[in-house]
């Protein structure tokens, strides 16, 4: 029997998804596969932001050295903590169907609900941003860790209410935690709800493998929003928000841009990944703008 040893960061909601993608691969290929659970910096700092301590690459590059040494066969990874350049000795071979794309606010019934000057639990620029565009009051601190740590820091009374991805909460059995929020009032991170399997690029016969369980449409609409944050060169400080979604005439992608305090937001839609982010910019205005090289 084939035995595929499967790289994973070791948070609850990691090994979930490493659990989906095993069970996917022995269904397919009636393989054996052992998850090898690798501790990665960002599990390790969790009190500050990961722009500050080096952005998306402390999720993955544990898991990019265990795989370039032959230590694991593969990797999982939420694909919204993926950086948009990886490094070319690693393909992502396969993403599984995607979940609820949506943020969920947990401590309230609604933004309007929340108190004046409310703290808002996130690490997240976008978040962050969206937050303040939608009320300017509110204020948003800093939370980062797993899920079960931030609800821990929301009822020790550090913020008045967070927001968490629909996704994971629903991958740990907890979707009934929170509200979730339109995608009118909030466009999602890019590639959020997406599970995504990385080999090293020269093994063929594990791309295959990989392959066989990827869902196209997902993978049609996360590479469509990664080359959305490429041509934009969008980084873990960048308020952005992408996302992509299968229509008649083929991929449709939503994005915005905003100013870190929320002040300021231009939003579009269109096909072409390239020409979206040009669009993006030439209506951006000078404190959207700069954020992005413009």
């Amino acid at each position: 029997m084939i035995r595929i040893r499967l790289g994973t960061r070791g948070s609850p909601l990691a090994l979930v998804q490493a659990g989906q993608v095993r069970d996917a691969l022995a269904a397919a290929h009636g393989c054996a596969v052992d998850i090898v659970p690798v501790r990665t910096t960002g599990d390790k700092v969790q009190d500050r932001a990961l722009a500050e301590i080096g952005g998306k690459a402390l999720w993955t590059k544990e898991l990019d050295r265990a795989l370039l040494a032959g230590e694991i066969d593969c990797a999982v990874h939420s694909m919204k903590d993926v950086e948009t350049v990886r490094p070319p000795e690693i393909a992502i071979a396969a993403m599984l169907e995607r979940a609820d794309v949506r943020d969920r606010l947990v401590g309230a019934a609604s933004f309007e609900a929340l108190p004046e000057a409310a703290r808002i639990g996130t690490s997240s620029p976008r978040r962050a941003a969206q937050v303040r565009r939608i009320r300017g009051d509110l204020r948003p601190v800093l939370f980062r860790g797993n899920v079960d740590t931030r609800l821990a820091k929301l009822a020790a009374g550090e913020a008045e209410a967070t927001l968490l991805a629909a996704a994971g909460l629903a991958r740990l059995g907890r979707d009934d935690i929170g509200v979730p929020i339109p995608l009118e009032t909030m466009l999602p991170a890019p590639a959020q709800g997406a599970v995504g399997i990385e080999a090293r690029a020269g093994d063929g016969a594990m791309l295959e493998m990989l392959a066989a369980i990827g869902h196209r449409d997902t993978e049609k609409c996360v590479h469509a929003e990664r080359a959305v944050l490429a041509a934009l060169h969008a980084d873990c400080h960048s308020p952005v928000a992408v996302l992509a979604r299968i229509g008649a005439d083929g991929v449709a992608i939503d994005a915005e841009l905003l100013a870190e305090d929320g002040s300021e937001s231009v939003r579009l839609s269109g096909q072409d990944p390239d020409a979206l982010a040009a669009a993006l910019l030439a209506a951006a205005p000078a404190a959207i703008a700069r954020l992005f090289g413009a």
